[in-house]
């Protein structure tokens, strides 16, 4: 059976990527089936400090692949299918080390939905995002109406989901969808770069803040707080923070800092 994925590690970082691109990387029951087992298998790899998800062929993805999906219209197999599919994106969204999405080309629908799990977004001059379900009459799925409306607040999220309007790169910027653009020959070497710069963060600080991080908004600020006093609690018996101590008592340059940031291109 071929497969629809290429997943590998270098020095530290994992790289995924889709590769059905004579199909706008648009996705299957089994790119979904494989996606999920590499992200398992990444998340059990302790050589992995970080995750970089693109596509092949000038796309990211195009969203479903309304041909394969012919014939299991039934609400029930729908349903069923959807639960199936979200167990991809739950992996994406808690995998507890940085995820960055290089996005080329088309983000749309589906495919939309899998950059807004990734934690930072770098785009190419040329990529396009739209939450195309309306215009198939479909709702959002794969957790567009729960991560859109918490990066662009809910009457944004509102209008992209129900005109289904492209929006360009420099769009996104603006929305707080894309962290950087870049021109589409950066764009891979950028997204490299800020995923090898961030492994040298402390992987069980990184974990426990992006759960923090990710409950807050479901949460009053006494839990909250709780939950920082918890993680702190772990953070501050890690071996991590002894040596990052050591560096600074020695005047050492410190173990970690933010990759260095390159403008975004016009």
């Amino acid at each position: 059976m071929s497969t629809t994925i290429e997943v590998g590690v270098d020095r530290g970082l994992a790289t995924l990527v889709l590769t059905r691109p004579e199909r706008k990387n648009a996705l299957t029951a089994q790119m979904f089936a494989e996606m999920l087992e590499a992200l398992a298998s990444l998340r059990r790899d302790s050589t992995v400090k970080a995750l970089l998800l693109t596509g092949a062929g000038g796309d990211f993805c195009s969203g479903g692949d309304l041909g394969s999906m012919q014939g299991a219209v039934e609400a029930d197999a729908v349903r069923t299918r959807m639960v199936e599919n979200n167990r991809l994106l739950s992996a994406l969204a808690d995998f507890d080390r940085p995820v960055i999405a290089a996005v080329d080309g088309v983000a749309f629908g589906a495919g939309f939905s899998l950059v807004l799990a990734a934690d930072f977004v770098i785009a190419s001059q040329r990529a396009r995002f739209c939450m195309a379900f309306a215009r198939v009459g479909l709702a959002p799925d794969l957790g567009a109406s729960y991560f859109l409306p918490r990066i662009v607040g809910l009457q944004k999220a509102k209008q992209l989901i129900y005109s289904a309007a492209e929006i360009n790169a420099e769009q996104a910027l603006a929305l707080g969808i894309a962290l950087e653009v870049q021109p589409a020959e950066l764009l891979l070497s950028r997204a490299e770069e800020l995923a090898r710069g961030m492994a040298n963060m402390s992987g069980c600080a990184f974990g426990m803040t992006k759960r923090l991080l990710a409950r807050s908004f479901e949460t009053d600020l006494a839990t909250q707080l709780d939950a920082e006093a918890s993680s702190q609690a772990v953070a501050m018996s890690s071996s991590y923070l002894q040596q990052a101590t050591a560096r600074f008592a020695s005047k050492q340059p410190p173990l970690y800092q933010w990759p260095l940031a390159r403008p975004s291109s016009k």
